[in-house]
């Protein structure tokens, strides 16, 4: 595994998106992520999960701030800006984090900015270029995320990258008034990637 490219996290170019080493030059485009109201996620959207946890946190203007600030500095995970290459637009973020050095795995999760980005292909381009990087030049082990059981649109978008169920953890996230299960997916740097 090679870290250093956590430390000098590059910018990864698709089709239609460029993933940008996150900082503070991307607070508006992303702001509109942390300031929805707790019910935004239940529209469908690829990264319904994240939004969902930044809705129900209640994130300041002030803490979005300081994270993107110290987002360049950090040499144990990844985080991007999902931008459009055609005209600029912060589209999501996109996030490498909990390295497991010993066993060379981390943790994938990307969201959405709102319904205007979702059904594009963001979400699966900003998956499928993550996930090249992770086994790639990263040189990963085991990738890993979570998604909402009942989120089909994100679960068809981690399928498509390659992406295999591995297990459920039942009622294992607050929602409201009530409880969702989660699933627990998982790609291997031996398992086929698809493109």
């Amino acid at each position: 595994m090679d870290l250093s490219q956590l430390e000098h996290q590059p910018t990864l170019l698709g089709r239609s998106v460029r993933l940008e080493p996150m900082g503070p030059e991307h607070f508006d485009g992303l702001w509109p992520m942390y300031a929805v109201s707790p019910t935004f996620g239940e529209q469908g959207g690829v990264g319904d999960d994240m939004v969902l946890q930044a809705a129900l946190a209640e994130f300041t203007r002030e803490q979005v701030r300081a994270g993107l600030a110290k987002a360049p500095g950090r040499h144990d995970r990844a985080d991007w800006a999902i931008v459009r290459r055609d005209c600029g637009e912060i589209v999501g973020e996109a996030v490498l984090f909990e390295l497991d050095d010993e066993h060379e795995s981390m943790e994938y999760r990307i969201a959405l900015v709102g319904p205007q980005a979702f059904d594009r292909g963001y979400g699966t381009e900003a998956t499928m270029l993550v996930r090249d990087f992770a086994f790639g030049p990263l040189g990963l082990h085991r990738l890993t995320l979570q998604v909402a059981a009942g989120n089909e649109r994100a679960r068809q978008v981690y399928r498509r990258a390659g992406f295999q169920q591995e297990g459920l953890r039942r009622q294992a996230r607050r929602l409201g008034e009530g409880w969702e299960d989660v699933l627990e997916m998982a790609l291997i740097d031996s398992d086929p990637r698809p493109q």
